[in-house]
């Protein structure tokens, strides 16, 4: 699965808050500031299992006629579903060779009861929570917060970020446990 980058305004605004909450201003270390943002915002999504700014991605899944979990939540929508063959290039599935469904609590869903020669799909889907900074919830916001905060100050020193971080964060978490049965 191809991450796409978090969006350059979305970067700036964490890296505003970052400097408010430090109560620094203007610094020539900005640089510093926006790969913390960077490295804050990965860590978050990976933690809670939900793309935060809502941006397009793109995975490939087998082709099969049972229905597979796109792996990023929320998904808003499914934008292309090409069928990809052993040998030779991509190709758009008929309408009828696939199914897409958007389960409530944000799972987007693909099947392909008939792929043709495709052994694979490759899914094109927008995920997010927000659409900028500012649509972020504040929990989790806060928690990028922190963590930029923690990575600017503790970069000449390895420490643990802060235990609140992962406090913010955990209510948000999804887990799978055992793989999605969807009938």
């Amino acid at each position: 699965m191809d991450t796409p980058p978090i969006p350059a305004a979305a970067i700036a605004a964490a890296c505003a808050a970052a400097s408010a909450h430090l109560r620094i201003a203007a610094t020539d270390e900005t640089a510093v500031l926006e790969q913390g943002a960077a490295t804050a915002f990965s860590v978050c999504e990976a933690f809670t299992g939900h793309a935060l700014i809502a941006r397009d991605w793109q995975t490939v899944l087998p082709a099969t006629a049972s229905w597979s979990p796109l792996p990023v939540q929320p998904v808003t929508a499914i934008t292309a579903v090409e069928g990809l063959p052993a040998d030779g290039a991509a190709f758009a599935l008929p309408a009828e060779g696939y199914a897409i469904d958007l389960s409530a609590d944000g799972t987007g869903w693909v099947r392909a009861p008939q792929p043709g020669s495709a052994g694979r799909l490759r899914i094109g889907f927008r995920a997010g929570i927000a659409e900028a900074w500012e649509g972020v919830p504040a929990p989790l916001a806060q928690g990028i917060v922190l963590l930029i905060a923690h990575l600017f100050t503790s970069r000449e020193s390895a420490g643990e970020p802060p235990a609140a971080v992962a406090a913010l964060w955990r209510p948000w978490r999804r887990m799978r446990l055992a793989p999605e049965v969807r009938r």
